[in-house]
């Protein structure tokens, strides 16, 4: 767990070595060892300063969320007493520590950096250094706050907590975050070597001498002063106040840093634990492991033998086809891209050229690296060229017929007993894999735009679909670094379905009278990335209308309009403001000066005298989503509560403050929430009803994650 080895030069070095985890990790157990190292080394007089180093790949990744107990915060508060100690230990024992950092160093991890008098960096540019605890809802408690800023100053510090970045070690050593960056096989010699040198006068923190005074000002000066006024004025524009952590970091800060360090130690750890109480932390942890389990392919059928590829086919050159190119080919596969015409099919290729021409200019990748990756993909029209592909993937217009056609040509040259994969996002699979006479062989792989970004992958199971194709389909995803989750055919599948109640909602309250600005700015303050308006115009209201005439036409008689139908009629049929990509929509789009709310709406949509408070308006665009999922559950179109709510956040960025859309659920409670969607729906609609699934959950007090508080 801990190797101490003390040399003939009188240097320790405590070496972390969690052997059974794949990483170092702070817990209770890891602490009492490098604690009981610590003084080990203090106390040695033969010990003339001591080298803190991994034997991992990784240097560490921070403290065990399992330390937060469940729900019992004092044994985190326990902890982190432990950790607050150990590491002031470090400072004031009269030996110079230096972190020799080798791979990733982030949280706890880092903190532990930070209280090491020197820290050295191996040049690897795809190690990670820094404070990301706000990601998951955190603060940094392991002494982050109060040290990253009495190191770099306040204004630097503060960014790089709130919004939890993660630096290269260039990077790092630019900003003061580490004091040298050296080659990884000169790591271990380097921290020697300033042990014996610069670290025999340096050995105690700058914020432990007497003359210490805070980088760029202290906080009562006016250039502190600025510094949080400014700071809290862009934190309520960017969250609106519903991130407790990214709060309580700049009060850690405010406070901790304007007295001495071991106060604005005792102040850091009250912050995390307040912090730690709250709902949104607690979403947003439970969100973290979701997510991880998701991203290990945690819905692959198991006994099922792991799949390599080699090559892959993506049927349909254009912005999905060559997204799907792209990441493909960075994963190292080779990639045959087809379209009907060769122009099409080099334009999608050179589109990731483009993106590896980014990644160059970004300096996160070498040019010949970019120039290898491009040179897997082959740009064609033949379909012979697909022979030896495992898997084809097709990526053509939304019309059963095109999708037909490709599907019966595309076997015809490899055989049926390839994996045929299409990224539909509303085709009911099962319909499409009528056109394979393998249909065991047929799964839905629904790409989100733009791919090189989006991070998530829906896998679709038709009925016929077999458990094979299904790992398959996994292993595809993991090996281009995508998170899967699975969900059952249906119209729509999960995330379409899901995501377009939202929209929807947003038209419905525009036909009610509600103010555009007011509807835009509901969504937003309740944490969506862009209002419902916005929303459907980047996706396109003419897809929406497409999609729905589609829907209409399949269902007959069956068809239940959906509100704003309406609506949407009249803006393409009518208006031809079809959104975004034409310039015109909900909002207008100058080609100068970003946008702006339509001022013609009002002519079709007008405001009534009365408005909502903004808190109905929000619920409205809120719970629609989590009541749609339920009901996605109850129908087995989505099996997985994991997958329910990783898909809200990846797929269309549901706010993580909530957890996704079922921990929503949770968090207001299964009875208020079943309660609130009855009065909704006796206002606005049969939309709002909760399936039976919710109201048997509430007559039980029981909520998806366990029992309602």
């Amino acid at each position: 767990m801990m190797d101490y080895n003390v040399d003939g030069d009188g240097v320790a070095t405590i070496t972390w070595n969690v052997s059974n985890r794949p990483m170092n990790v702070m817990n209770n157990d890891t602490m009492a060892a490098f604690g009981a190292a610590v003084d080990k080394a203090i106390d040695d007089e033969a010990v003339k300063g001591v080298i803190v180093a991994s034997a991992h790949k990784e240097f560490m990744v921070g403290a065990d969320l399992s330390v937060m107990g469940d729900g019992d915060l004092s044994m985190l508060q326990e902890f982190m007493e432990i950790v607050r100690g150990n590491f002031r230990r470090m400072e004031t024992g009269g030996k110079p520590f230096v972190a020799a950092i080798n791979g990733h160093a982030l949280g706890g991890g880092f903190e532990m950096c930070l209280a090491c008098h020197h820290r050295i960096a191996a040049d690897n540019p795809k190690t990670k250094i820094g404070l990301p605890e706000a990601k998951i809802g955190l603060l940094p408690g392991g002494g982050g706050t109060q040290r990253l800023p009495r190191m770099i100053g306040m204004q630097q510090a503060l960014p790089l907590m709130l919004e939890g970045k993660e630096l290269a070690p260039a990077a790092a050593k630019n900003i003061g975050l580490v004091d040298e960056v050296v080659p990884a096989d000169e790591l271990l010699n380097a921290a020697k070597a300033w042990v014996l040198g610069e670290g025999q006068k340096n050995k105690t923190q700058p914020w432990d001498k007497r003359n210490f005074k805070m980088p760029g000002g202290a906080v009562q000066s006016p250039m502190g002063q600025q510094a949080f006024m400014a700071g809290n004025a862009m934190l309520r524009q960017r969250t609106f106040g519903n991130y407790p952590a990214q709060q309580n970091i700049m009060s850690s800060v405010f406070e901790g840093c304007s007295v001495d360090i071991d106060t604005g130690l005792t102040i850091e750890i009250r912050y995390l634990i307040a912090t730690a109480m709250t709902p949104e932390c607690r979403n947003m942890v439970r969100l973290f492991f979701a997510l991880t389990e998701a991203g290990k392919g945690a819905g692959r059928p198991k006994n099922i033998p792991a799949a390599s590829f080699t090559k892959i086919g993506v049927l349909g050159a254009g912005m999905m086809g060559a997204g799907i190119a792209y990441v493909t080919a960075m994963s190292g596969l080779d990639v045959v891209l087809l379209d009907a015409e060769q122009a099409s099919a080099d334009k999608g290729r050179a589109h990731a050229g483009e993106l590896l021409k980014k990644r160059v200019s970004r300096r996160r990748m070498e040019q010949q690296t970019a120039e290898a990756t491009l040179v897997r993909i082959q740009a064609t029209t033949d379909f012979s060229d697909l022979d030896g592909c495992e898997l084809v993937i097709e990526a053509v217009f939304e019309d059963r017929s095109v999708k037909a056609d490709v599907t019966q040509k595309t076997l015809a040259v490899t055989g049926d007993g390839i994996t045929f994969a299409s990224n539909t996002s509303t085709l009911p699979i099962t319909g499409l894999a009528k056109a394979s006479s393998r249909p065991d062989n047929f799964i839905g792989l629904h790409f989100f735009s733009p791919v090189d970004r989006m991070p998530l992958v829906e896998i679709i199971r038709g009925e016929d679909t077999s458990d094979e194709t299904l790992a398959k389909a996994i292993d595809y995803v993991k090996a281009i670094r995508k998170t899967p989750i699975v969900v059952n055919d249906s119209r729509g599948f999960y995330t379409s379905r899901v995501f377009g109640t939202y929209v929807r909602e947003g038209l419905a309250l525009l036909a009610d009278g509600v103010a555009p600005a007011l509807i835009e700015n509901a969504g937003k303050m309740a944490g969506m990335p862009v209002g419902p308006l916005a929303m459907a115009d980047e996706v396109s209201i003419d897809l929406m209308y497409k999609i729905g005439k589609q829907t209409r036409e399949d269902m007959g008689a069956d068809y239940v309009p959906v509100p704003g139908d309406d609506l949407v009629q009249t803006m393409v049929e009518t208006l031809g403001r079809i959104g975004k990509k034409a310039g015109k929509g909900f909002y207008d789009y100058p080609e100068k000066s970003g946008k702006r709310l339509w001022p013609g709406l009002a002519d079709h949509c007008p405001p009534g005298k009365e408005q909502p408070d903004v808190e109905e308006v929000k619920k409205r665009l809120m719970y629609i989503q989590s009541v749609e999922t339920a009901r996605c559950m109850e129908e087995g179109v989505i099996t997985e509560k994991r997958d329910a709510d990783v898909g809200s956040i990846m797929g269309w960025g549901f706010p993580p403050f909530r957890g996704g859309v079922l921990s929503l659920v949770d968090t207001i409670g299964i009875e208020e929430f079943v309660a609130a969607c009855d009065r909704l729906a006796q206002a606005h609609g049969p939309r709002f009803s909760p399936p039976k699934l919710l109201r048997d959950m509430a007559a039980r007090g029981e909520g998806f994650y366990g029992k309602a508080a």
